[in-house]
């Protein structure tokens, strides 16, 4: 079941690193089995976009590539095994496409091609092509139902605002999957980046008590002001991490019993120890979900002897999206400003918006590019 599709559609192909992006029209995608055909409406942005497509990060994926990652849309067609998606529905595409006889050969939409033999092959040969398009086909499952009316007139979120729905999924991954509960005290490191101030508001409408880490105390500021205008019974404390071991762990001690921890550190912080003073900090028993890049030198006798679980997770689950839509659309997540304040360009801007995209990170904040 569908709808006419043109034959043709604009798309922002990257033949190759050397020539970079090229906006062009392209054969629209066909429908199959196992699929959906979606209308972008508006596609998220990473922080290093430009480092991804000029070759700098190293990311191997086919070329030529139609560039973009996760995407919110509308359906305009469908495989004749859809049993729940309807055309005209607002969903969210999902970017972590996973091989349908083996979920661990995955890959992420035209970003990373997640370096196995199978999920290269399902990269290249299937689902090579991501967001940056005004039509794009993907797996059946990577479509998550939105309730339009619900988010949008109830709740008075905007589609552009939704696409935050891309930065807050990553944390809230983490979080679940730590099995982290309402009351509990977690540490969030580093905090001001835009995973870990999303991961900030996930724990606090999760019901957590957050001790957020930074470096930078204007930031931190920032993101407490934030959170707090936006949830006013929020209960956040933040903790300047000074690269002392023994005062930064104090610091994080001085209030109380920390439960759990979720580390979201990047490739340029792998070698910080701030990972070792939450560890110390942590209570018997104490979990930490390791979604980042910081290296895990901790001496064994305090996870030995704290009993200390680590839990290392890439990105989500498919149960981890359902449910987290579940409690946006229950209203438990600020709405206008206080939730994300959005840059929009479009694909024929995308060089400005790759710009824009690499220095608009933090709390609320983030960059979307439409077609």
């Amino acid at each position: 079941m569908g709808f006419n599709l043109p034959s043709q559609h604009r798309a922002l192909v990257l033949e190759s690193i050397e020539t970079g992006f090229q906006l062009k029209s392209i054969p629209t995608p066909q429908l199959s089995d196992g699929s959906a055909i979606v209308r972008v409406e508006v596609s998220g942005a990473l922080s290093y976009f430009r480092e991804i497509y000029n070759g700098k990060l190293g990311y191997s994926f086919p070329t030529p590539i139609v560039g973009g990652i996760s995407a919110i849309g509308r359906v305009v067609a469908l495989g004749s095994d859809a049993t729940v998606l309807q055309p005209g529905q607002l969903v969210f595409v999902d970017c972590v496409i996973r091989a349908r006889d083996d979920p661990s050969a995955l890959f992420l939409t035209a970003i990373h091609d997640g370096g196995s033999d199978a999920s290269k092959k399902l990269m290249r040969d299937v689902w090579r092509d991501g967001t940056f398009a005004e039509f794009v086909k993907v797996p059946l499952e990577n479509c998550i139902p939105l309730d339009e009316a619900r988010l949008c007139r109830d709740l008075g979120y905007t589609v552009q605002d939704l696409m935050y729905i891309s930065y807050l999924l990553v944390p809230y991954g983490g979080l679940r999957d730590i099995k982290l509960e309402p009351g509990e005290t977690i540490v969030v490191s580093p905090a001001t980046g835009g995973y870990g101030c999303a991961a900030v508001m996930v724990a606090i409408a999760m019901g957590a008590r957050v001790i957020a880490l930074g470096r930078n105390e204007t930031k931190l500021a920032k993101l407490k002001e934030h959170v707090r205008k936006g949830a006013p019974g929020a209960n956040i404390e933040t903790v300047k991490m000074t690269g002392d071991e023994a005062a930064d762990t104090a610091a994080v001690s001085a209030f109380g019993q920390i439960d759990a921890a979720l580390e979201l550190s990047p490739h340029g912080a792998a070698k910080s120890n701030h990972l070792k003073s939450v560890v110390n900090a942590l209570r018997q028993n104490g979990r930490c979900s390791l979604m980042g890049m910081a290296e895990l030198n901790i001496p064994a006798w305090k996870i030995v002897g704290s009993n200390i679980s680590f839990r290392g997770k890439l990105m989500y689950e498919r149960d981890d999206m359902l449910q987290f839509v579940k409690m946006l659309e229950r209203g438990m997540f600020p709405t206008g400003k206080d939730f994300v304040t959005t840059k929009a360009f479009g694909i024929e801007n995308w060089k400005e918006g790759f710009e824009v995209a690499a220095e608009y990170i933090g709390v609320g904040q983030t960059v979307v590019f439409t077609p």
